[in-house]
């Protein structure tokens, strides 16, 4: 073969299905997407973990991370149920028309701290991707970037803007007072 590979001796690229496709488990997002909606309006869903075995069975492969994203689309959030027990609801009243969509959120927010780097909002269990989205969407200007958990959201601020000042901007939005 004086030193060349045959085309059969490479090695092939493997691509996963997913990216190739844009689909999971052979549905697509917004397949997935009407499935949540649809699972969140008509039981009880307490956890993402739940709500995953239910999109499992009905034939959708996903990660904690992609059912994260799309709670946060769907604008998602716990609340509490009429027997006490947390539960996914759809936002579905809510416009994201800017900042104006934020005190209305204010339920969510449990305490806004700062270090004088970072801002840091801890929320209601599992509403910290909703509340990141919206915050993102909002586009306010002090805010470079949003990284959110299930009860916590790191804020960073813009070079022009401090730590110090965004907390005290995020305060007067969702109506909390200076600690």
């Amino acid at each position: 073969m004086n030193g060349q590979q045959s085309k059969d001796a490479r090695i092939p690229r493997l691509r996963s299905p997913r990216l190739r496709s844009g689909r999971t488990g052979g549905k697509t997002s917004l397949q997935r997407r009407a499935a949540i909606r649809r699972l969140i309006r008509t039981r009880p869903v307490p956890t993402q973990e739940a709500l995953g075995e239910l999109l499992t069975k009905e034939g959708y492969q996903v990660t904690q991370a992609t059912l994260s994203r799309d709670l946060a689309l769907l604008r998602a959030v716990r609340i509490q149920g009429e027997e006490g027990r947390l539960r996914y609801e759809l936002q579905e009243g809510l416009s994201p028309q800017g900042a104006q969509v934020l005190p209305e959120l204010a339920e969510m927010v449990v305490s806004i701290e700062e270090n004088g780097t970072l801002v840091v909002v801890l929320t209601q269990p599992g509403a910290a991707p909703a509340l990141a989205r919206a915050i993102d969407v909002a586009r306010l200007p002090d805010v470079l970037g949003s990284l959110a958990g299930d009860d916590t959201i790191f804020l960073a601020p813009q070079k022009r803007s401090s730590a110090i000042q965004l907390a005290q901007k995020l305060r007067r939005l969702f109506g909390r007072v200076e600690t």
